[in-house]
């Protein structure tokens, strides 16, 4: 059949012509399907897209879930797959290895793990982030308490610790007081703290150390804002009586044996002791004592100084001194002010003999102890008392100076010969002590006349 006489166009088919119509008749947002959350992904099986996500780096992953909700649902599901659980939770803990696929160590990897599980989760209420990751790493024995038959050369404590720390950044303190909380039944953590509390010290040695390992991997991870491990030691300390929060404290912080880990209770006790054996505590004490931990006040902090220096035992002086310094001039100054406003001259005297010496014996500036003093010396409400207390500080030195000079001249001497070494620093220290006092009243003299 010829086309009509008037047409200059080539004769289509109509089949064609409709196709054609369809064609240009379309719409964008009517006819098109809507474009989907998975992206390219729709096209893919799930057990492919799975395989590709073996493929990228935690990091990728991450950033990945951020894509869409539809996505990061589907990365939920493959985390919880025995392949992505096998993929992401490396449980070589007891070896760190130079190098991964990602050139990073294994706290590195958790650290990731951590941001990642924070994203897939962000939509979900608290519980329910709580309930899925515990799913998550409910499988990882050394993440546990008492899951680790190495508890001393393992770092699943600590990689369990990063990983919390980067899941709860930037939550809200209820949020936080609901991790504690959850965390605290799951591990049964408040029995087993109450046994170790009641007990003799030492007599759970195995369950102290459990307990310390546990508390500064997991709860107080280092590396944390000095405002989150305020709260984390709040949580832990604050249920517990005066008494119970000494005992505990010196337990997570404490000296321990450099062979077994284990809490040594005696160190205090039987002779002075190190900076390093003290340095947790002081840390711990200070962390307290800021302003960031807004449920301590400063008469608390005291409270909890004086009753760690009858941990187990009474401590011996040098050792109260040397915390004290160690925690720094306010908490030093608080401390000796309470006891010069409640009557407490003669142990105050005696514990200013000791600072002097722990100066003389750790080379700090003795010019600092003699401000201490002048400090303390304000607090007195009358010359009376102040007088009184130098009189005291004087015959302290004394007393020491006689007893050791005693001591050495009857011949009393360990391997070490401590008696005459303390003998030697005690007479330095009360010169270059009283050297500082003079110059001090000197300066004054010279400067009024």
């Amino acid at each position: 059949m010829t086309s009509s006489a008037g047409s200059s166009c080539p004769s289509v088919p109509r089949q064609k012509q409709r196709r054609s119509r369809r064609r240009c008749g379309r719409t964008p947002g009517r006819d098109s399907p809507a474009p989907s959350a998975l992206g390219d992904f729709q096209t893919l099986p799930l057990e492919i897209f799975q395989m590709v996500l073996n493929y990228l780096s935690v990091k990728d992953i991450s950033m990945l879930s951020m894509v869409s909700k539809t996505i990061s649902g589907r990365l939920l599901n493959y985390i919880s797959t025995s392949s992505g659980s096998r993929r992401l939770l490396l449980q070589d803990f007891h070896q760190e290895l130079p190098a991964r696929r990602e050139g990073a160590s294994i706290l590195e990897h958790y650290r990731a793990l951590g941001l990642l599980l924070k994203r897939c989760t962000l939509l979900l209420p608290t519980r329910d982030r709580l309930k899925y990751v515990h799913k998550v790493l409910s499988g990882v024995s050394c993440f546990k308490l008492n899951g680790c038959a190495s508890p001393l050369h393992c770092l699943g404590l600590q990689c369990y610790g990063v990983l919390l720390q980067i899941l709860t950044a930037g939550w809200d303190e209820l949020e936080c007081h609901r991790v504690f909380n959850f965390l605290w039944d799951l591990s049964n953590l408040g029995r087993k703290v109450q046994t170790v509390v009641s007990s003799k010290p030492g007599s759970a040695r195995r369950l102290e150390l459990r307990i310390r390992l546990f508390c500064r991997g997991v709860l107080l991870s280092p590396g944390s804002r000095r405002s989150d491990s305020a709260f984390w030691l709040t949580r832990i300390l604050k249920p517990w009586p005066m008494v119970n929060q000494a005992r505990l404290l010196y337990i997570i912080f404490g000296p321990v044996s450099s062979r077994d880990g284990h809490v040594v209770w005696q160190k205090m006790i039987e002779g002075p002791t190190d900076e390093t054996s003290l340095k947790g505590l002081a840390d711990a004490i200070k962390l307290l004592y800021d302003t960031e931990a807004r449920e301590w006040t400063a008469d608390d902090v005291i409270s909890l100084v004086d009753e760690l220096s009858v941990v187990p035992q009474e401590w011996l002086m040098e050792n109260n001194a040397r915390l004290l310094l160690l925690s720094g001039n306010s908490i030093c100054f608080t401390f000796m002010a309470s006891k010069a406003v409640n009557g407490r001259a003669l142990e105050l005297a005696r514990l200013m003999v000791f600072m002097v010496l722990v100066c003389e014996k750790d080379l700090y500036c003795m010019d600092w102890a003699v401000k201490m003093m002048q400090k303390v010396c304000e607090v007195f409400s009358t010359p009376w008392e102040r007088n009184n207390f130098l009189q005291y500080l004087e015959n302290s030195f004394a007393r020491m100076l006689m007893d050791l000079l005693q001591a050495v001249l009857a011949g009393e001497r360990d391997e070490e010969d401590s008696n005459f070494l303390n003998l030697f620093h005690l007479m330095n220290a009360q010169a270059n002590f009283h050297k500082e006092i003079l110059c001090l009243a000197m300066g004054s003299t010279s400067s009024t006349s």
